[in-house]
């Protein structure tokens, strides 16, 4: 059983604010009963909810994991010569948001969605869902950049800090480094490589919370499992 105007909002009728003023108006009947009550509950697989006569239906959830390649932006509202990610799915599920972002320069593990808890869950600081990046830069990456990465470093008035930082290979011309994050301020890990005046090659995330990008191809996208949905939602 839900809240009527969390039925509302969750079926794209209307925001949970303005479902509640659409109830109170009487324009929602349940099972052909008019009803202006905000406490009341419905039952998605088997009451009828109808707005001003016409049947609604509650959407299906949906949970998406693509592979994000460079130059693809998150935004829908992106310069029309850049390739957005909702591009990247099929055409009836453009409603779908990106739980969280990538910059458009960087690449990886991405999940759209429309639940809103499931993208709160897996956003908010609160929650320290821990995501796993791949960072090749340029030059040779010593232990102490590392150690300042895992400290925190101040950057344009902002704390930023990866909770672990690992070298994975190093050389006088490139290095790839591992770091995980469980917050993700805006551009996090380009502004600690950039307070250490180190130009990163590229970026790719590898992981949310237990799930990792695996042999997902460039570009391509796959259902998320009900096992993988609900580690997620447990995830810390």
């Amino acid at each position: 059983m839900v809240r009527l105007q969390k039925y509302l909002a969750e079926a794209g009728v209307a925001s949970r604010r303005a479902s509640e003023r659409i109830i109170v108006e009487g324009r929602v009947s349940v099972n052909g009963k008019t009803v202006t009550e905000l406490g009341t509950k419905v039952n998605p697989l088997h009451d009828k909810v109808a707005v001003d006569g016409r049947v609604i239906r509650a959407k299906k959830k949906l949970y998406i994991a693509i592979n994000k390649p460079p130059g693809v932006v998150c935004t829908k509202a992106a310069d029309e010569d850049r390739t957005k990610i909702n591009e990247l799915l099929p055409r009836e599920w453009a409603d779908l948001v990106t739980v969280g972002r990538l910059d458009c320069d960087s690449e990886g593990l991405l999940f759209l969605t429309n639940d809103g808890k499931f993208c709160l869950k897996l956003t908010h600081p609160r929650y320290g869902v821990r995501k796993i990046y791949i960072v090749q830069v340029e030059g040779r990456i010593e232990p102490e950049t590392m150690k300042k990465f895992t400290v925190g470093i101040m950057h344009d008035g902002e704390k930023l800090r990866a909770d672990r930082a690992m070298i994975l290979k190093s050389s006088k011309s490139a290095s790839t480094v591992q770091l995980e994050l469980s917050e993700g301020k805006n551009r996090e890990i380009r502004r600690l490589f950039e307070s250490q005046n180190i130009r990163v090659l590229r970026l790719q995330r590898t992981q949310i919370g237990r799930i990792k990008i695996g042999e997902l191809p460039e570009g391509k996208w796959r259902a998320l499992t009900e096992p993988e949905i609900k580690s997620l939602l447990g995830s810390t």
